[in-house]
């Protein structure tokens, strides 16, 4: 049953993802032995490369638990369903997927990433979605986030994706990036950091449009695109070691929107973004907060249910019920 699992997540995954991967993981030492705790003392915890994984940097230089940066979408959700990794920052959709696919078996914590995607332009004739009419748009991720969610803004405003506005799927985040840092195109939808990296080396490219505040604008709810979620074993088992966890990680994300340059380091130092300066660049961007799970909840859920629209699979089959929520 764990091979099936692990064989349809890795399928689905590939598609689904948005976001960094590819790195080794950082060990931390054990948890102090002062530190009050039911059931476990040591918490292993797994982040993927870019925005979902950065907010919890300071926890890496002050916090004795088991952070792992770890390599793979892949890797992560096998730590998870074998039980080596109890709380993992991911990817919002990745989330449900693994609701579902675990039998209920994790729940969601808290949101810890708002949208970062981004309408880049070489130009000035880019200022509402409504100008997007006759464009070519280039996306990464067919079938991912990015995809649902420029197609419903799209619809949104009374374009008709393929028709009013090309969507062109035929590059990668990283290449695409490159080709827009290099002046190859005039429009690009990507996400942080490669927003950062491709401002940086061409001076000409500029954000045209904010899809979190589109996104709000129009439904008048947040673009939550990265989350934390735990074991639900763990959860039940460890109710004050998580509390006090969730405290930190909260003064952590704190930390890393107030504390700018020092958190760039941090970041860079833990290989979770490539470089000091693009980390510093991006954090502004990415929209790094921590919303609890029941206050997230009213977004989250129409997030999802956009997302099951254009396509159930990509949200695991069905839309999370209040189990999921912790």
């Amino acid at each position: 049953m764990r091979k099936k699992i692990w064989v349809l997540l890795s399928i689905t995954l590939l598609l689904l993802l948005v976001g960094c991967a590819g790195t080794k993981p950082a060990q931390q030492p054990a948890l102090d032995d002062h530190k009050e705790a039911i059931g476990k003392e040591i918490i292993n915890v797994g982040v993927l490369q870019g925005p979902t994984g950065m907010g919890i940097v300071k926890l890496m230089e002050e916090e004795n638990y088991n952070i792992e940066i770890v390599g793979s979408p892949d890797d992560l959700i096998g730590k998870i369903i074998t039980g080596e990794i109890d709380l993992a920052a991911m990817p919002t959709n990745m989330a449900s997927i693994l609701y579902q696919r675990t039998g209920q078996k994790i729940q969601l914590l808290a949101i810890n990433t708002l949208g970062v995607l981004y309408i880049l332009e070489n130009g000035e004739e880019i200022g509402t979605i409504a100008d997007l009419k006759g464009k070519t748009l280039y996306v990464s991720g067919k079938g991912a986030t990015p995809d649902y969610v420029i197609q419903y803004l799209l619809e949104e405003h009374g374009l008709t994706p393929g028709k009013d506005v090309i969507l062109d799927f035929s590059t990668q985040h990283a290449d695409l990036a490159a080709i827009m840092a290099a002046g190859q195109h005039d429009l690009a939808l990507l996400p942080q950091p490669h927003v950062t990296s491709v401002l940086m080396q061409n001076k000409d490219v500029r954000i045209a449009l904010d899809l979190t505040k589109e996104w709000k604008d129009i439904l008048n709810a947040e673009l939550p695109m990265g989350v934390l979620i735990g074991q639900k074993d763990f959860i039940d088992s460890n109710e004050n070691l998580l509390s006090a966890f969730l405290e930190e990680y909260q003064k952590s994300i704190e930390f890393v929107n107030t504390n700018t340059d020092e958190a760039a380091e941090l970041i860079a130092k833990h290989k979770i973004l490539p470089n000091a300066q693009i980390a510093k660049n991006a954090i502004p961007y990415s929209n790094i907060v921590y919303i609890d799970a029941q206050s997230g909840k009213s977004s989250l859920h129409e997030f999802f249910s956009i997302l099951y629209a254009y396509n159930p699979e990509s949200i695991g089959g069905q839309i999370p019920d209040d189990g999921f929520y912790y």
